[in-house]
């Protein structure tokens, strides 16, 4: 069996531009306010360190993450996904989506999904070069693992519309 390995960021980088960081702001210190006039300091509290934590990540670099597709399973940095904990898996190709968002299309990227038996977020999605997928889709079909048509949640298109 052959092994793949690539190397992708962990997450797409966004540019946020210093008027995103004054809305932030904004809404951070106005939301806190008015829940220390209804009296509710701890959502006060939970809100303002909400916002300095969303603005430190929104500044934050990715990093270069190492995949590997070998013959004991999906290898994501250091952590082993053996085949036999995978439910199943979905290859998808770049293409064009037709959305309900303003605009009414977006780019989907090629990428692995993955459904583990986790509990929490049992769906994995990896970054892949399209080049890789025919290779990665032949190797999860003779493991055999299940192929199940799998999507991004619609929220991430959400967030990803509203920039973050």
């Amino acid at each position: 069996m052959e092994k793949l390995d690539w190397s992708a960021l962990e997450y797409e980088e966004k540019e946020q531009s210093p008027d995103w960081f004054w809305a932030l702001g904004v809404i951070v210190v106005t939301s806190s306010a008015t829940a220390i006039i209804y009296g509710n300091y701890f959502f006060a509290v939970l809100l303002v360190l909400s916002g300095v934590l969303l603005g430190f990540f929104a500044k934050k670099k990715p990093d270069m993450v190492s995949y590997e597709l070998n013959e004991k399973g999906l290898k994501i940095r250091d952590r082993l996904y053996p085949y036999e904990n995978i439910k199943s898996f979905w290859v998808q190709k770049a293409h064009l989506e037709k959305t309900n968002l303003p605009g009414g299309e977006i780019m989907l990227k090629p990428t692995l999904f993955i459904k583990s038996e986790r509990f929490f977020m049992p769906i994995i999605s990896v970054p892949i070069e399209e080049n890789l997928a025919n290779g990665i889709r032949s190797i999860m079909v003779l493991k055999k693992v299940e192929e199940e048509e799998m999507k991004d949640h619609s929220s991430l298109k959400i967030m990803e519309y509203l920039g973050f």
